[in-house]
């Protein structure tokens, strides 16, 4: 095999894999869409297994800005859920008579010392 050969292997390797990438993002953002229905589904699948690239280029200058706008949204959504997790378990957005509130009653159970409930004292009100 020459440098030739190898170039031309290189080349193919990276045209297969570059057409799996693709298809992958298709399949997932078809799947994805609430608003398409089954059938139209189907139908793409079907036409994306007769004739790949022609399907592909078709999907993508005719749903190439929706997808990116659902792509954008669910990032988007992920994000929102992710702060909010965050956010409840970091305890963030409770007034601080609740934080001595339930630092009281963590004092009470034995579960704490007054030297911790004092410091959760002094965060909650700073």
């Amino acid at each position: 095999m020459d440098f030739g050969d190898f170039l031309w292997s290189l080349l193919v390797f990276y045209f297969i894999f570059f057409y799996f990438i693709v298809l992958s993002r298709i399949l997932q953002d078809l799947f994805s869409d609430h608003e398409t229905s089954g059938l139209a589904k189907t139908g793409w699948i079907i036409f994306l297994l007769v004739v790949p690239f022609l399907s592909m280029f078709i999907y993508l200058i005719s749903r190439g800005q929706g997808m990116a706008e659902r792509a954008m949204a669910e990032q988007q959504a992920a994000q929102s859920a992710e702060k909010d997790y965050i956010r409840q378990a970091a305890g963030a957005g409770t007034d601080p008579a609740t934080q001595i509130a339930n630092g009281q009653a963590l004092l009470k159970s034995g579960s704490i010392t007054q030297q911790e409930f004092d410091a959760l004292k002094a965060k909650a009100l700073a």
